[in-house]
């Protein structure tokens, strides 16, 4: 008896490599065609990585999670989008659990390391995500997912998922990007109550976050890229200054304008900056962040986690901050 246990575990084991080395297989064959620049090769090798690490934590932890889950999830959504050939069993999961907001509060997380309003968002983006991918064939938990996020909005009308002022981090993401992000899951919505939610994001974006962090700046130019008006120009014209400025020796971004260059603030400048690349300043500096991402790439595909304060290590911040990096790589691609 104790020969067929040993004997089913290895079969288990056999199964699970032969997968996930298909899965980079197909992963790869989606763009064979194109020439070998760095940024393409670290964009297919960040997207097998993910494409290994998204089920897994289900399997293995017995919960969804919003790395894993959320921003992780949402690269390969987005992958998928773009034409890659992920494999279907790399997303059931996720997509199954995500499509169906009903559920979320029976996720069985360790409520020490769980934050209701921020997985409301991640998992609310990734729905959104796999609306847009065109992977999902019934989009009504948009709705109720919608709603569930106007419970965490403040008062003021930003989603404050961290303390007032702290530097928002690739999984938990401070106010301004939870509040954007927010803001895009309820642009899905038709009704009076998320019109108003919006509206008041939206004028505490404009009017209440300041252009003093490279998260700040390009958060406020994804926020601002379809409004047309003076003000909003202005807006603009300050987190374009601050970029450039900001601009590391190495030609990257950190969080601040003089602090040393993160894989993070550089994927976020990278998708700040993506709507504009026709401007040749633009697709310049558009360029030397692609070429930062490549050159700071781990073998294994994955990018070295942005923490705050820099230098620590996170499981989580790593999935996410890979996640932001791929999703950056392909917003960014020519």
């Amino acid at each position: 008896m104790e020969y067929f246990y040993v004997f089913q575990t290895l079969m288990h084991w056999l199964k699970t490599a032969l997968f996930f080395l298909i899965a980079g297989m197909v992963v790869g064959c989606a763009s064979r065609d194109l020439p070998r620049d760095p940024a393409l090769v670290a964009e297919r090798k960040g997207i097998t990585f993910l494409s290994r690490e998204v089920p897994a934590w289900r399997k293995d932890n017995g919960c969804f999670s919003c790395h894993n889950n959320g921003d992780a999830a949402r690269a390969l959504y987005l992958a998928s989008q773009k034409g890659y050939r992920i494999p279907a069993p790399v997303l059931a999961a996720t997509t199954a659990w995500v499509t169906h907001p009903q559920r979320w509060d029976e996720n069985k997380g360790d409520p020490g390391f769980s934050d209701k309003r921020l997985a409301d968002l991640q998992f609310a983006a990734s729905l959104l995500a796999a609306k847009s991918s065109d992977l999902i064939e019934d989009s009504s938990g948009m709705k109720l997912a919608a709603t569930r996020l106007l419970s965490g909005q403040a008062a003021d009308g930003s989603w404050p998922i961290e303390a007032k002022d702290t530097l928002g981090s690739p999984a938990t993401y401070g106010a301004p990007l939870a509040t954007h992000i927010a803001v895009l899951v309820l642009s899905q919505i038709d009704s009076a109550e998320a019109h108003s939610a919006k509206a008041k994001a939206e004028q505490w974006l404009r009017t209440q976050v300041p252009v003093n962090t490279v998260l700040n700046a390009s958060t406020l130019l994804m926020a601002l890229q379809d409004v047309q008006d003076a003000d909003a120009e202005t807006k603009r014209q300050q987190c374009l200054q601050f970029i450039r400025r900001a601009q590391t020796s190495d030609s990257a971004w950190g969080p601040y304008a003089n602090s040393p260059s993160e894989v993070f603030d550089t994927a976020m400048v990278l998708l700040a900056l993506a709507p504009m690349r026709a401007n040749p300043d633009i697709a310049a500096l558009i360029q030397s962040g692609r070429s930062y991402l490549a050159a700071n790439q781990y073998d294994d595909g994955s990018w070295p986690e942005t923490t705050r304060p820099s230098g620590g290590e996170s499981y989580a911040q790593r999935l996410s901050t890979t996640g932001w990096a791929v999703q950056a790589l392909l917003q960014t691609r020519d």
